[in-house]
C-alpha cells in the first residue's frame, strides 16, 4: 500500500495577499516613473531655459541610476532584511520625489533624480525576493503574474498621467504625486510586513563585482535611452552603449563566477 504526499497549496493566503498588495504599492509608483516625464521634456527644458540634450538626462539619470543599484538589492537583503530594506528604499525614493519638485535648476532635478532612482531600483527586487520566499515554488507563477500586471500597465500609462498632470497642473506635481502613494505604501509596510527574519550581519559587499557589473547595465541602459530619445540607431552613442553594456555585464560575472569556484 501506497501514500501519496498532497499537491502543495497555490491558493493565496490572507498573509500572502498582504504582502502583494504591499510590494505592488511599492513598486508601480517606482516603474511609472521610468516614463511619467517624458512628456514633458519641452516644458522642463523652457523652464530652465536649457538645451533638449541636457533636458534628456531628467529621464536617463533617473534609469541608469535605478539600473546600477539593483545588484545591491541581494547584499542589502541579506545584511540589514528585506522589510528594513523595502522601507529604507520607498524613503529613499519619496525623499529624490520631493526634491525634484522643489528643483530650482536643471543640474539640481537631474541630481534629485538620481537619488530618486537609486532608492527605485531596490524596490522591485526586494519586493519579488519577499514573495519568493513567502510563496514558495507550488505559488511562484502566480505571485509574479500577479504583479506582472501593474509592472506592464505602469510604463505605458506613465506618459498619460505626465500628460494630464501637465494639462492642469505645475510640473513639479509629477513629482510631488508620489509622496502620499508612497506614504499609503509605507504605512502598509509597517502594518503588513512580518518582522525581518535573522540578518546576516557578516555579508560582504563584493564591491569590485559591483564597480564592474554597473557600468556595463549602465551602458546598455543609456543606449537604449539615448536610441529612445530619437538620435537614430545607428548613432555611436547608441551603437556604443548597446554593444558594449551586455558584453561588459557578461564578461564581468564569467570572471566573478570563476573567481568563485572552488579549487
Amino acid at each position: 500500500m501506497t501514500t501519496s504526499t498532497p499537491a502543495a497549496s497555490t491558493e493565496f493566503d490572507p498573509a500572502l495577499r498582504r504582502l502583494v498588495v504591499v510590494v505592488v504599492l511599492g513598486a508601480i509608483m517606482t516603474i511609472l516613473d521610468t516614463t511619467i516625464t517624458s512628456v514633458a521634456v519641452k516644458t522642463l527644458g523652457s523652464q530652465f531655459d536649457t538645451t533638449l540634450t541636457t533636458t534628456q538626462w531628467v529621464l536617463a539619470g533617473y534609469t541608469l541610476a535605478l539600473s546600477t543599484s539593483i545588484p545591491l538589492s541581494g547584499w542589502a537583503i541579506e545584511r540589514f532584511g528585506p522589510k528594513t530594506m523595502w522601507m529604507v528604499s520607498l524613503l529613499l525614493f519619496v525623499a529624490g520625489s520631493v526634491l525634484c519638485g522643489l528643483a530650482w535648476n536643471i543640474a539640481a532635478l537631474i541630481g534629485f533624480r538620481v537619488l530618486q532612482g537609486f532608492g527605485a531600483g531596490m524596490i522591485l527586487p526586494i519586493g519579488q525576493t519577499m514573495l519568493a520566499r513567502a510563496a514558495g515554488p507550488a505559488r511562484m507563477g502566480r505571485v509574479m503574474s500577479a504583479i506582472a500586471v501593474p509592472a506592464m500597465l505602469a510604463p505605458v500609462l506613465g506618459p498619460a498621467v505626465g500628460g494630464l498632470i501637465l494639462g492642469h497642473l505645475s510640473w513639479r506635481w509629477m513629482f510631488y504625486i508620489n509622496v502620499p502613494l508612497c506614504a499609503v505604501a509605507v504605512l502598509a509596510a509597517l502594518r503588513l510586513l512580518p518582522p525581518d527574519p535573522v540578518r546576516d550581519r557578516g555579508a560582504k559587499l563584493d564591491l569590485l563585482g559591483l564597480a564592474l557589473l554597473s557600468p556595463g547595465l549602465g551602458a546598455l541602459v543609456y543606449g537604449a535611452a539615448q536610441a529612445g530619445s530619437g538620435v537614430g540607431l545607428t548613432d555611436i552613442r547608441v551603437l556604443a552603449g548597446v554593444a558594449v553594456g551586455p558584453r561588459w555585464s557578461a564578461a564581468t560575472s564569467r570572471t566573478r563566477c570563476v573567481g568563485a569556484r572552488p579549487p
